[in-house]
């Protein structure tokens, strides 16, 4: 019980700075949505890293690498710590200096002025909403996951239910959205991501001293005992195909496409707080992925098999910490869940009140202070549509799944059209459109594909016997798998970006004044390609 005490303290500590936060705030949206974009640069570094570490950094990591092996840090972690920061450095400076010139607070506006068309953002509004959900539902599954594995009572029954778990995470998150916007979230998100950055070194430290006083073995003994086991194959990648690997490559590119990542760009005070996160962002991908992946494959050698990989990390911290410190650590990967999510409903808030209700006439009936209520009224309908999904899926699918299958490919996918965008000229609405109904349509027909077949279905192949080509296939997990291998990832990715060019030479170009707007002869938007010294300026010229 003790566990469960020092976590519901902490988050009582995270509702409380949110309430602080809503005292100091203005109430108008520019402050509610993007604090006044006045974020510092070590605060920008620590927020926009908590947008991307969720359950699936470490609840998620950790359950898959005791399923499938230490190889899940390449998967995700080695490309993730390349990607991201390059996106950063290109597409998140030039997100910055245009949304400084030209007032934009979301992808949507941006998206909408660059292609001279409301529709395109209503249709990337709602693709986004449908795409971000599946990510906050993890977040709120990883939370009750935590709650439920911590609190467990002399009988062994949780004394705080998933359920109830998943009720308290989705409030605290709510109440600090709701009360403090973006100045409360940053705020957080400085205690909340210096805790999980030191999460995964002490972990790993305390659970291998008490796990060599208890057994009588070292770490390195016991990992020897299973790369010479029968469970040898987590200590190399041989359950994890080539092309599922390389697959892995696109997902990073996702990460500029999240609409709380892209938000987080805007909010920034100047320019030189990207150089900070793009030096500092490898570095703490390691801190948080290598001690996870590492746990979750000494889980499998300390722990034999479990009922719930997700939880494998959770049941580590129970058996070989203290108590007050299984607390402590349990309230670090609390920390991850929550600061992700409180970002991601923010960024669906701040999406449907700039992008629906403000775009289609809101603003001019009910005010700027109208606004506001009205965002965090939709903070509180989308989470609680989380909630219950949460509850639904328990039992039935993974968060690493989950996270990869709906949220990362379908982000990955739209990345093409950002990128036009932003360096392409002569990119057009209507490839943009192309682009979006295809990641669009490819979501769901997966999702039924995956809902109507089983684990080695072949839905479509070329050719028969041993040469024969699975186009699309269930592998053994079950997934929906492309080409012999590849997930879908690919070629969503790049069938979004062939429509995307195709679509864009065939249809007329952008307006002349779009065209010089954005891409004036001579660059004077700070972080357009050809400026000068963009991170020395930290100015708009």
């Amino acid at each position: 019980m003790i566990p469960a005490i020092v976590i519901l303290l902490y988050v009582t500590l995270i509702a409380f700075i949110g309430s602080i936060a809503f005292r100091r705030g203005k109430t108008n949206t520019e402050d509610f949505f993007l604090a006044n974009r006045s974020v510092g640069e070590m605060v920008f570094f620590l927020s926009l890293f908590a947008t991307n570490m969720t359950a699936f950094a470490i609840l998620g990591s950790s359950g898959m690498s005791y399923k499938q092996g230490i190889g899940v840090y390449g998967l995700m972690a080695s490309s993730s710590g390349l990607v991201i920061p390059l996106t950063i450095f290109f597409i998140g400076t030039r997100l910055w200096a245009l949304g400084k010139r030209f007032g934009h607070q979301t992808q949507v506006g941006f998206f909408r002025d660059r292609w001279e068309c409301d529709a395109i953002g209503t249709i990337i509004f709602a693709l986004s909403a449908a795409m971000l959900v599946p990510y906050m539902i993890i977040s709120i599954m990883g939370g009750g996951t935590v709650l439920a594995q911590i609190s467990h009572g002399a009988s062994g029954n949780p004394l705080i239910p998933y359920k109830l778990g998943c009720a308290i995470v989705a409030l605290v998150v709510t109440l600090g959205v709701f009360l403090g916007g973006m100045r409360g979230t940053v705020w957080v998100n400085i205690l909340q991501t210096t805790m999980f950055l030191c999460f995964g070194a002490i972990a790993v430290i305390v659970i291998g001293h008490n796990l060599q006083a208890e057994r009588g073995q070292t770490i390195s003994e016991l990992m020897s005992s299973l790369v010479h086991g029968n469970n040898a194959f987590l200590a190399t990648r041989e359950r994890m195909p080539q092309q599922a690997f390389w697959s892995y490559t696109l997902i990073p590119l996702s990460s500029i496409m999240f609409p709380h990542m892209a938000i987080m760009c805007f909010s920034a005070r100047k320019v030189t707080a990207f150089k900070r996160t793009v030096v500092l962002y490898p570095i703490a991908i390691l801190l948080i992925w290598l001690p996870s992946v590492f746990l979750g494959v000494l889980g499998a050698a300390a722990l034999g098999k479990v009922a719930d990989p997700d939880g494998v990390l959770l049941q580590l911290l129970d058996k070989f910490a203290p108590a007050w410190l299984a607390g402590v650590l349990g309230a670090g990967i609390i920390s991850a869940v929550m600061g992700s999510d409180a970002h991601q409903v923010l960024a669906l808030s701040t999406m449907f009140t700039k992008d629906i209700y403000q775009h289609y006439g809101g603003r001019e009936k009910y005010g700027e202070k109208g606004a506001v209520h009205f965002a965090r009224g939709f903070i509180v309908i989308v989470t609680l549509a989380a909630y219950f999904v949460a509850l639904e899926l328990k039992d039935k699918q993974g968060i690493f799944e989950i996270a990869i299958r709906y949220a990362f490919s379908g982000f990955a996918a739209m990345a093409p059209v950002m990128i036009a965008a932003l360096f392409w000229k002569r990119s057009t609405k209507w490839g943009a459109l192309a682009a979006t109904l295809f990641t669009a349509a490819c979501l769901i027909y997966f999702a039924v594909l995956q809902n109507t077949h089983k684990a080695g279905d072949v839905i479509w192949q070329l050719g028969q016997g041993k040469d024969a080509i699975k186009v699309l296939y269930l592998n053994p997990r079950p997934d929906v798998t492309f080409w012999n291998g590849f997930m879908t990832v690919v070629p969503m990715v790049f069938g979004s970006a062939l429509l995307m060019f195709v679509f864009s030479l065939i249809t007329r170009p952008p307006g002349q004044a779009t065209i010089e707007k954005y891409f004036p002869a001579r660059a004077t938007v700070l972080g357009a390609p050809g400026s000068a010294s963009t991170f020395e300026k930290g100015k708009v010229a």
